[in-house]
């Protein structure tokens, strides 16, 4: 396994991404790069400018009235709702201000909002933030749960995606696929890194890395 290096975002030279190969396993894939988002995530002022560039994606017409916070992305989810007010997207809530909310997630991955959460699912227009977006099975399981509980996507956002789009919905990404070199992903039945003997580094997720 090499060594973690850096990687920067065009849209803004202050952003970078920290980028491990190797062998990782994730929930839904295998993939050659752990991406290390701590402290996109946890830090004021990454996370800032990482909201600073997904709010630039959205325009006046959008309506948001929740963002629907994965991958522990709510620090970035608070700055995102401050810029996308300011810069006029509409929220159709009585205080006219956006809620923060994410799902809890139970043993077999299913997305769960509780009773007392679920007043800013309903006929609510919602953003979707995450972390990373791999092969997007999670999003459309996040999906797929929203429109359970009666929401109404309104877009995507990610730190990372590897996808432009699921289900017919455009993915607004900081970093995608093509700022990595040699990126791939593949389905756990069908590694080509597994054939050919090479060792698993580590289980990531979006919390993180656990190296085996």
């Amino acid at each position: 396994m090499e060594s973690m290096h850096k990687i920067y975002s065009d849209r803004d030279e202050q952003i970078h991404l920290k980028i491990l190969p190797g062998h990782f396993v994730t929930t839904q894939s295998h993939v050659t790069h752990y991406l290390d988002m701590t402290t996109n995530k946890s830090r004021c002022s990454e996370a800032q400018r990482i909201a600073d560039v997904l709010a630039s994606a959205y325009g006046s017409s959008t309506l948001i009235d929740s963002i629907v916070c994965l991958d522990s992305t709510e620090v970035i989810g608070s700055f995102l709702s401050e810029k996308l007010t300011r810069s006029g997207v509409i929220s159709m809530n009585a205080h006219h201000t956006m809620y923060i909310v994410s799902p809890e997630i139970v043993q077999n991955g299913q997305l769960v909002f509780r009773d007392n959460n679920q007043f800013m699912i309903r006929d609510k227009n919602i953003l979707i933030l995450a972390g990373s977006i791999t092969t997007g099975n999670t999003l459309t399981n996040t999906i797929n749960s929203l429109l359970y509980y009666g929401g109404h996507i309104t877009g995507v956002a990610a730190i990372f995606s590897a996808v432009s789009k699921v289900a017919d919905m455009p993915i607004h990404s900081v970093f995608s696929g093509k700022d990595i070199p040699g990126y791939m992903t593949y389905s756990s039945h069908n590694c080509p890194l597994c054939k050919r003997g090479v060792k698993v580094d580590g289980i990531v997720s979006g919390f993180g890395y656990s190296k085996l």
